[in-house]
């Protein structure tokens, strides 16, 4: 019996070993399957439209940017020093939106219109004017009293265009008062309503900036 005993024990150092084998196989398995799913899980993140979107909205914003800061560098050094870096970068991070180009585009066309109407009105009083001349050189003979009557009319439409202006100029402000609002409420970084010359002059430099932009294409592929 100790005989049988002893020749049957050499086998539990090889069991040991097989068990060792397995647990080492199974970490190498554990271990591969762990990078198979980090392989996976990156393939998923690139794959992710969220994450794509956000990498498409950063080189669109980096294209603006970009664009803003060479158009700043053409507008003459005073109103440069005025016109910030956060300011470039709030109204680039606003573009991202292109609902902001369409309303400054149906601005312009509003502003137009307008300039085109006001100049309409004016060249009307200016022609009102000399048909009311023309209509006095045909009734009075007497050239002194025509010349008497004339520098009159010349004092009276002088005055009567002086007006006119004013109440074009005017239109034209609150037309500009329009634009400043409707462009503070949609939230471009700049705008507000003011009466300050400097401050309206950087809102054209900027007004002007988004124009050019809207009619450069962004390339995302690039």
């Amino acid at each position: 019996m100790e005989s049988e005993s002893a020749e049957t024990l050499p086998e539990a150092p090889e069991s040991a070993t097989t068990d060792a084998e397995t647990e080492e196989a199974q970490s190498q398995d554990s271990q591969e399957a762990t990078s198979n799913i980090d392989a996976t899980s990156q393939e998923s993140f690139s794959d992710d439209p969220s994450y794509q979107s956000q990498e498409f909205l950063q080189r669109k914003l980096y294209f603006l940017l970009e664009h803003l800061k060479k158009m700043h560098s053409s507008v003459p050094e005073q109103y440069q020093v005025r016109i910030s870096y956060e300011l470039l970068a709030g109204l680039a991070n606003s573009l991202l939106n292109d609902t902001i180009f369409e309303i400054v585009k149906g601005l312009m066309e509003i502003q137009h219109v307008t300039e085109k109407h006001l100049m309409q009105v004016r060249e009307k009083v200016e022609n009102d004017h000399q048909l009311e001349v023309k209509q006095w050189e045909s009734k009075i003979q007497d050239p002194e009293e025509l010349e008497h009557i004339i520098a009159l009319m010349k004092i009276k439409h002088s005055k009567n265009l002086k007006e006119t202006d004013m109440k074009l100029v005017l239109h034209l402000d609150q037309k500009v008062k329009d634009q400043q609002s409707t462009l503070e409420k949609a939230g471009v970084p700049g705008f507000y309503v003011t009466d300050n010359p400097k401050e309206i002059k950087i809102q054209m430099y900027l007004l002007d900036f988004i124009l050019r932009l809207s009619r450069t294409k962004f390339e995302h592929n690039k």
